[in-house]
């Protein structure tokens, strides 16, 4: 991979990592507690609450996840092993890698 598909690999790294911050700074008031006023809020009000609070944690782990993904993906380039599959060793598709530039195996091994 040449320098300049992996500058680019780079900003789209960056570019997501960039939304990954927006996303958790919007989803910080979902996380919440959630309180307890029968008088202010139903039963029913408080659940749906409730779910809504673990639902924006259960986004939060998930943007935790792509971000650890990412950075070891930059990782890799600076190692100078992105783009290769930790499988077989074979080059990863382009495509594949700007689908999803955190991929770690080529089509053929991650299918099994």
């Amino acid at each position: 991979m040449n320098e300049e598909s992996q500058k680019s690999f780079r900003d789209l790294i960056a570019t997501r990592l960039a939304e990954l911050d927006a996303e958790d700074q919007m989803g910080e008031a979902g996380q919440a507690t959630v309180e307890l006023d029968q008088q202010a809020v139903g039963r029913l009000s408080r659940m749906d609450a409730l779910q809504n609070q673990a639902m924006a944690r259960a986004n939060a782990t998930r943007r935790k996840t792509e971000r650890a993904r990412l950075q070891a993906a930059l990782a890799r380039m600076d190692e100078g092993e992105f783009g290769y599959c930790e499988d077989c060793g074979d080059a990863i598709a382009l495509a594949r890698l700007q689908l999803d530039p955190a991929a770690t195996r080529c089509v053929d091994c991650a299918s099994g």
